[in-house]
């Protein structure tokens, strides 16, 4: 099979397909300092709320390549992906979301400490935190908790 390069599919062509088979997304843990960025939705699922930027694995997209796009998409930043850390089954969205999002997280840091973070239309605010905010998505949460120590 050749692989060509990858590339996103029309909306509803994406719709119809993830309303019937999980998604494959990936989660960008930015730690600097020994805090972890989060940006504020304003997008569903979940519009309102803390998160880490994510996004999903385009058709022929090696893994590192998506944890380093999404970086550059939705924060501007080029990172270092210095491991895998968790695999999160999202159930929170299913009310609100089509689809079953099955996310591989990544634990990363800025190539560049003094980059500035420049966010995408998903996002409107973002934060270092030290300690993790209230309003944040539960399967997020319970991950950096457990596999990064965050309270």
């Amino acid at each position: 099979m050749k692989i060509t390069k990858p590339k996103r599919i029309p909306y509803a062509e994406y719709k119809k397909i993830y309303s019937k088979v999980p998604r494959i997304t990936v989660e960008v843990f930015l730690v600097k300092d020994k805090k972890i960025l989060l940006t504020k939705r304003t997008i569903t699922p979940a519009k309102g709320k803390w998160h880490t930027p994510g996004g999903a694995v385009l058709m022929g997209e090696k893994l590192d390549a998506t944890v380093k796009r999404v970086a550059k998409e939705e924060l501007g930043v080029d990172i270092k992906i210095e491991k895998m850390v968790d695999v999160i089954e999202y159930s929170s969205f299913h009310k609100e979301y089509f689809g079953q999002d099955v996310t591989l997280a990544f634990l990363c840091s800025m190539k560049k400490p003094n980059q500035a973070i420049v966010l995408d239309d998903g996002a409107s605010d973002f934060e270092f935190f030290e300690t993790l905010p209230k309003n944040m998505i539960p399967e997020q949460r319970k991950s950096l908790k457990e596999k990064l120590g965050f309270e």
